[in-house]
């Protein structure tokens, strides 16, 4: 993980001997358990430190920037962990909250924060819409984060209720995403948001431009959002 460490620290993230040693058995039982279910396209170990560990640190000097209390996150659509668990690697004195709607894949996340001796995160087995509904995490969490699950219309219904007031959610997007953004105002208005900031990400060995857009929560989400199941992607908020 050589080029792990030479890498997070050109991002500004330090990482020591044992994060590199968690990191190291996170790519080895990724890979493992991939081979029995589908958790990634990317198995070459140069390209999961890149696109998986790397993209998922990118994260880590926005976050730390935002305060120095103990955030409590939530990373919405996790698959096999990113951008979560590598941040809860960096950061682990944060409270982290992955939810995930396929079974297969949070018995991966399961068996990985256990094999890591990761504490203080939990895992959620259900569509975000369900988890956006439940009073135990509606508006409960300082920063919301995903990581390629949807395009930003959708993506603000999936996230802003879930959001606290005054907290942030945390979006990682690639490549031209312009008109993207313009699509998504209404819905982020509409859910309490305002969007606040598009940071470029500057990490070596990827092709396309990528960007941490930040929309700020200011107001209540109306407690008719999200909606149920599929319906925020049949008929997005545009």
């Amino acid at each position: 993980m050589n080029r792990l460490s030479e890498e997070a620290e050109k991002l500004g993230v330090a990482l020591d001997w044992y994060q590199l040693n968690q990191f190291e058995i996170y790519y080895r039982d990724l890979v493992d358990w991939n081979n029995r279910i589908n958790l990634t396209a990317i198995t070459d170990v140069g390209e999961v430190q890149i696109k998986h560990f790397l993209d998922s640190l990118s994260l880590v000097p926005l976050i730390k920037g935002l305060s120095s209390r103990s955030f409590r996150i939530i990373d919405v659509g996790t698959g096999a962990g990113f951008p979560g668990i590598p941040v809860k690697i960096a950061i682990p004195d944060i409270k982290m909250t992955l939810i995930e709607a396929t079974t297969k894949k949070t018995r991966f996340l399961e068996h990985i924060i256990t094999k890591l001796q990761l504490f203080d995160i939990e895992v959620i087995n259900e569509r975000a819409e369900e988890t956006g509904q439940n009073p135990e995490y509606r508006e409960k969490f300082d920063i919301v984060m995903s990581r390629a699950v949807a395009e930003l219309a959708i993506l603000a219904e999936l996230t802003l209720p879930l959001c606290s007031i005054g907290g942030c959610v945390i979006a990682q997007k690639k490549g031209d995403i312009s008109l993207e953004m313009e699509n998504s105002l209404k819905a982020v208005a509409m859910l309490g948001g305002r969007l606040s900031s598009v940071e470029k990400v500057k990490l070596d060995g990827l092709e396309d431009e990528r960007y941490l857009v930040i929309i700020d929560k200011i107001k209540p989400a109306p407690v008719t959002y999200p909606r149920r199941s599929g319906m925020p992607e049949k008929r997005p908020l545009k």
